[in-house]
């Protein structure tokens, strides 16, 4: 073989590997950049849910405890006189406003409150509205504080601010009642994480 076919071979070897170079170059490239997309939309993704705010927010607007201490005198099928009983609970009104800050209708599923107390926590479904409206009956002192109640079930459209009420109930006597801290309504939206409200300093007023 000439050396001037020697330099030709020699001269096509050096433009295949420049060739296959520029090949795996470009994939490399390609592959870099589609990386690189990928993380800047996981990171938009990220960053659209972290400041995403929650579907519902909202207040307590002000809290009426009413305790109630009962002194009964049961008696018998005879009609003798029994022991006298005792009964002590305390009513607890929440005024609350809930806003729906999603662009999809929410259904407030349920209702209720927590407080603890010496002995731990304690919850209590919200009443019903036909139970509401017994309240009244059984105690029309507190006709001052009636107003409508939160029903469940209850659709919120988009932008749409509701007001109602929550009525809870505590088998606790006044002292016990006293002792009580870190109380809070929490509402039940239905398929989204629960709103928790905490009544903020000031808006609790006891009734006599």
């Amino acid at each position: 073989m000439s050396l001037l076919k020697e330099d030709a071979l020699q001269a096509d070897d050096a433009s295949a590997h420049g060739e296959d170079l520029a090949k795996g170059s470009g994939h490399f490239f390609i592959a870099v950049t589609f990386s690189v997309v990928i993380l800047c939309m996981g990171i938009w993704i990220f960053y659209i849910t972290a400041h995403k705010p929650p579907v519902a927010a909202g207040e307590i607007t002000h809290v009426y405890v009413y305790p109630v201490h009962t002194i009964s005198a049961p008696h018998d099928a005879a009609g003798v006189a029994l022991a006298k009983q005792q009964f002590d609970q305390v009513l607890v009104f929440a005024l609350v406003r809930v806003r729906n800050q999603s662009d999809e209708p929410i259904v407030l599923h349920d209702m209720s409150s927590n407080i603890n107390f010496a002995d731990g926590l304690h919850s209590s479904m919200g009443v019903t509205a036909t139970d509401y409206e017994r309240i009244f009956v059984a105690y029309p002192q507190l006709s001052g504080v009636h107003a409508k109640t939160l029903v469940r079930d209850t659709v919120i459209k988009p932008g749409e601010v509701l007001d109602g009420q929550v009525v809870t109930a505590y088998h606790v006597n006044q002292t016990e009642w006293a002792a009580q801290r870190d109380m809070n309504i929490t509402l039940d939206i239905q398929m989204h994480p629960n709103l928790v409200l905490v009544p903020a300093p000031g808006v609790v007023t006891e009734l006599k």
